[in-house]
């Protein structure tokens, strides 16, 4: 196939929140021909969620045991949800030129060059019957680079057209930034976005999210304890720079003293300081914020960063992107990117020594 003629490419993605698998499809010439397509979410079953939040709350595990029953079933519920999607949208696998497979990220420490996504890139491709591209973030990782994030170059193909310096706030887990202005792309990990308020609302009241921000919303922030927060050196540290789920929370434990509504609230402001402190690692203020990731529908958390940021911060969908799927369709976008031999990461996004590419191709047949 011609490098620039465009093809088709199912991407899959289950992000550090762990609430479902997320399928989307992307017909792209690896470069900036992207025209996106559906996506749709597959919850993981109970037992397994439970299982994976167990093993990232023990690392030691996460790093060396080979839990090879556990990623099989990662990669089954992958494989499952991949199906399901095809099945839905009348999508044959002769239609479908890749998957772009990222699997389960459970582990992710950089600075001793370690990374770990469990899943089998190698049983999808069997399976389903389509070449498929996984360990997109080794290489990177393997050169110095801090493997995340990885959707700054989709972001980059996306954002052709539209006004800059241009922020893109994705509020997962772990919030991350993509910083645009013409040839100039800037990403990194903000600080921790929904995880620590969605894990104190499930211990607190068996909730999986504070919905809509509703309990934040009730409560009063304590300044010291966002201070507190506030003063760890990663929010000073330059970009680019990355973080894992976890790294936050022995941290925040400041907030066990505090009533559920205050708590919660302390907890989502610190998520808003860690946003606006990205503004001091990039060159210019963005004109405009666009919001995805799980965190655009908590309407306290939104609130809070127009006050914060004194610009306008919207949802993608305000310039008619998908916000459930774009980490999904990224990584199909890198699969073409990966068997292409274009970069993945770039200096500025991921702090690798040059453009780096990645990805491990696995054929079906």
């Amino acid at each position: 196939m011609a490098r620039n003629t465009p093809m088709k490419a199912i991407g899959v993605i289950s992000g550090t929140s762990m609430d479902g698998i997320d399928v989307s499809i992307v017909e792209t010439d690896g470069d900036m021909t992207v025209r996106p397509g559906p996506g749709h979410t597959y919850p993981y079953s109970d037992a397994l969620r439970r299982d994976l939040l167990d093993l990232i709350a023990e690392p030691a595990r996460a790093q060396s045991e080979p839990l090879e029953e556990l990623e099989r079933a990662v990669t089954d519920a992958h494989i499952a949800a991949i199906r399901r999607f095809m099945e839905e949208n009348a999508i044959l696998p002769s239609e479908v030129g890749l998957v772009g497979f990222h699997g389960q990220t459970v582990y992710h420490r950089p600075e001793i060059r370690f990374t770990r996504q469990l899943g089998l890139g190698t049983r999808v491709a069997k399976v389903l019957g389509i070449d498929t591209v996984d360990r997109f973030r080794h290489a990177d990782v393997a050169s110095g680079g801090e493997g995340a994030p990885f959707v700054p170059l989709y972001h980059r193909a996306l954002a052709n057209g539209l006004e800059q310096p241009l922020m893109i706030l994705n509020l997962g887990g772990v919030g991350n930034v993509t910083y645009i202005d013409g040839d100039t792309v800037i990403a990194f990990d903000t600080g921790p976005a929904s995880a620590l308020l969605d894990d104190f609302v499930l211990r607190r009241r068996g909730l999986a999210y504070d919905e809509d921000g509703r309990i934040a919303a009730s409560g009063r922030a304590d300044p010291r304890l966002v201070a507190e927060f506030m003063a760890n050196p990663y929010f000073d540290r330059p970009a680019p720079k990355s973080l894992d789920r976890q790294d936050f929370h022995a941290r925040a434990k400041g907030v066990e003293t505090l009533s559920d509504e205050d708590g919660a609230a302390t907890l989502a402001e610190f998520t808003v300081e860690s946003v606006a402190a990205a503004l001091r690692h990039v060159p210019k203020a963005p004109r405009r914020w666009l919001v995805t990731g799980g965190g655009r529908r908590n309407a306290h958390f939104m609130r809070r960063l127009r006050e914060r940021l004194g610009v306008s911060v919207e949802p993608v969908e305000s310039v008619g992107w998908n916000g459930d799927f774009l980490e999904a369709q990224a990584f199909g976008y890198l699969a073409v990117r990966s068997v292409r031999g274009l970069p993945l990461s770039l200096p500025t996004t991921t702090g690798v020594p040059h453009p780096m590419p990645g990805g491990e191709l696995h054929r079906a047949a």
